[in-house]
């Protein structure tokens, strides 16, 4: 401010060194070999001192994470302790219930009152009105063939149709004649192959059986107790699903003999270990790119499996009956009739198959959308009519991958609250331990997606052979959607939610309004009949909000 004096300047007073330290920089035994060992010895002793405590803290740090290490192994192993108590208890309980058995004694026989012959002259004159009833006596329903005749005959050609169009029309649920028909099932069993609209006539027995092999009975004409226990009793219908098992087991044997092999062929070992790398290389470099480079790694796929199966670096030959579900005979015309393949081509299909899964489980966990490149390489090679034996692929061998890391697309079905649930359903162990609840989720998720990626892919214009129906796509919702209310459980939801987001409009591509009314019973009505509405549950109606709010999709 004008006018004003200037601020007063401050002095800052430094406190000057003490003497003793001046003096002894002044000292002229400040250069001396005695004092500089005496700084040296002061230095070490400091030194010293500080490692000392830097030790001790280190230690004291080390306790401190065993103790919590501990205290953690000792939570997990009480948690396990205490399910393991509980499971037992429970299954005392049941054995207990079992065994306990309670006579009921017969009723005693009451005497016949004397008024009670007097009915008999009224009787009479009604006997021969009613000569149906004296037909239906054992001796006379015998011989005819009458339960052949169906009470409803448009049910089988509805179940035997090729496609589901002709099922129920788009207000309808085209699960609801496998859930009508569908008979007490257990709760550890997976469900039966025959839940869909699309299965085969050679499926069901003759004489007009239903969707489950079970014969339709006339209602014009009873049939004997003793007749009708027989056709109740269900064929064996879990051919595919524990056939799959077998084939992964034989993949396994399979990595076994080329390790075996590759010991006594250096040739061998080094080319199988390149074609390894270079196949596992690719299929994570699949969802990186774009189109060009999605192509560019599937041709080099290709070409390590032509490779492989033109001369094998002279691997011992195979057996690929051992690898499919259905057996195969000879084709006219087809590249590979042989009885056997080399081994090494085989083995490159089994590393094709499992990069692939691990691809989905890994990158399609957080981005489903990812999953599609994979799906398209994975169709394309295994389509390859060089890659067919006796005329049809080889994708079995993929898809026995699928049954064991995600069984809920083939049917079976467990409680997540127990250990064998778990292992029902497919959760992983790392080390020995159950993942947590959030990797099992983005696993399934992963899985879900990539089993659309592949069974959904039109062929319509393409000379090769789908590999993989569309039909197989059907199969898995059916089986997750005909589950019973009481066992339906968070790893179907997010199995199923991750099959129909995007690739809704596919679906509805192959199935039309049938596909419609099954989107409508998987996002709707399903989640609506499960016992506990968690957020795996509810994400199901919440996508049908949004294939509404995105596509105008509208399911109820």
């Amino acid at each position: 401010m004008s006018g004003s004096s200037p601020s007063p300047r401050r002095s800052f007073q430094w406190a000057s060194p003490q003497r003793s330290v001046i003096s002894e920089i002044l000292n002229d035994d400040r250069n001396s070999e005695a004092r500089h060992r005496l700084l040296i010895e002061t230095a070490k002793r400091e030194h010293d001192r500080v490692r000392e405590d830097a030790e001790r803290v280190y230690r004291d740090h080390l306790q401190r994470e065993e103790k919590q290490r501990i205290l953690e192994e000792n939570k997990k192993e009480e948690e396990r302790i205490r399910l393991e108590e509980q499971i037992a208890a429970e299954r005392t309980r049941l054995n207990a219930l079992k065994a306990k058995k309670i006579e009921i004694p017969p009723p005693a026989p009451e005497p016949l009152p004397e008024p009670e012959p007097k009915p008999k002259p009224e009787l009479k004159p009604e006997l021969p009105k009613a000569p149906p009833a004296s037909a239906v006596t054992p001796a006379a329903t015998t011989p005819p063939v009458a339960p052949a005749k169906t009470s409803a005959p448009a049910q089988p050609s509805q179940v035997n149709g090729s496609t589901p169009q002709s099922v129920a029309p788009a207000a309808a649920n085209p699960f609801a004649a496998s859930l009508k028909q569908a008979s007490p099932a257990q709760p550890a069993s997976p469900a039966p192959n025959a839940l869909f609209p699309t299965a085969k006539p050679a499926a069901f027995p003759a004489g007009g059986a239903g969707l489950f092999g079970k014969p339709e009975q006339n209602n014009a004409t009873p049939v004997p107790s003793s007749q009708t226990a027989q056709p109740t009793v269900q064929p064996p219908v879990q051919r595919a699903p524990d056939r799959y098992a077998i084939i992964h087991k034989n993949l396994k044997e399979l990595r076994k003999s080329m390790l075996e092999q590759a010991k006594v062929n250096r040739a061998l070992k080094d080319r199988m270990g390149d074609m390894r790398r270079e196949i596992r290389k690719s299929v994570g470099q699949l969802t990186g790119g774009g189109a060009g480079t999605n192509r560019q790694q599937q041709h080099k796929i290709v070409s390590l499996l032509r490779e492989a199966l033109a001369n094998g670096v002279q691997s011992q030959l195979m057996d690929p009956s051992n690898f499919i579900v259905e057996p195969r005979n000879p084709v006219e015309g087809a590249t590979n009739n042989a009885p056997q393949v080399p081994s090494l081509f085989l083995y490159l299909l089994n590393v094709f198959a499992k990069a692939t899964i691990s691809q989905f489980i890994n990158e399609a966990g957080a981005k489903p959308e990812t999953a599609d490149p994979v799906g398209v390489c994975i169709a394309s090679t295994f389509s390859e009519p060089d890659f067919l034996w006796r005329g049809v692929s080889m994708i079995d061998i993929l898809i026995a991958k699928f049954r064991i890391v995600c069984p809920v697309l083939f049917g079976y079905r467990g409680s997540e609250k127990t250990e064998q649930g778990r292992q029902r359903i497919g959760w992983w162990k790392d080390n020995g331990s159950w993942i947590s609840e959030q990797q099992h989720m983005d696993r399934m998720t992963g899985l879900g997606a990539g089993f659309a990626a592949i069974s959904l892919r039109k062929f319509a214009k393409a000379k090769k052979e789908n590999p993989y129906s569309p039909r197989n796509y059907w199969t898995a919702m059916a089986k997750i959607v005909n589950t019973p209310a009481g066992e339906i459980s968070n790893t179907q939801c997010v199995v199923l939610k991750s099959m129909v987001q995007n690739y809704e409009t596919k679906f509805i591509e192959f199935y039309g309004t049938a596909a419609i009314a099954a989107l409508r019973t998987a996002l709707l009505e399903f989640p609506a009949r499960a016992t506990e509405k968690s957020s795996s549950v509810s994400s199901l109606p919440n996508l049908a909000q949004i294939l509404k709010r995105d596509t105008g999709l509208v399911l109820g």
